[in-house]
């Protein structure tokens, strides 16, 4: 059985890609991803993240998750100027880059990095407002600008 920090990232990425519009459709995919519990327990872990449901213009009623008084996700915005708003800058040392981001963001971009599954990248490991991103060995700098302008394109002017 996986523990309660296990499931309550796996609820804030889950949340944090969008479009879920109920509690049972949270459920299902918690369940469908090995996290087993009840309906109760679900509920207790959208309190304590701090889950709202709100009005989408489109989609009616969806999941978003607040920090410090402000929304994960913008609603109304695309999800990737919402990413793009959030980075800082990118450092180079060897095979490793560090993102800063905004306090908060961190966890966010590196989910949709890792999600990605570019092949320039290995994967990530992310605090509240940096990310250490690992690239493969043979690849440049360069290739892991490119991978990531590819993932979220509206960084282009920020790297």
């Amino acid at each position: 059985m996986k523990n309660r920090v296990q499931r309550q990232l796996e609820i804030r990425k889950i949340i944090a890609r969008g479009n879920l519009h109920s509690q049972e459709e949270l459920l299902s995919v918690l369940k469908r991803k090995g996290f087993e519990m009840t309906q109760a327990t679900l509920s207790r872990d959208l309190k304590f993240l701090q889950v709202a449901k709100v009005s989408h213009p489109v989609q009616g009623y969806v999941y978003t998750i607040h920090e410090n008084g402000q929304e994960v996700t913008k609603l109304t915005g695309s999800k990737e100027t919402f990413l793009a708003d959030g980075f800082k800058e990118l450092n180079y040392s060897g095979n490793l880059a560090v993102m800063k981001t905004l306090p908060g963001y961190a966890s966010t971009l590196a989910a949709v990095i890792d999600s990605a599954g570019k092949w320039e990248i290995l994967g990530t490991v992310a605090g509240d407002d940096t990310i250490i991103i690992i690239r493969r060995e043979g690849t440049t700098n360069n290739d892991l600008r490119n991978a990531l302008i590819s993932i979220i394109p509206k960084l282009k002017n920020k790297l």
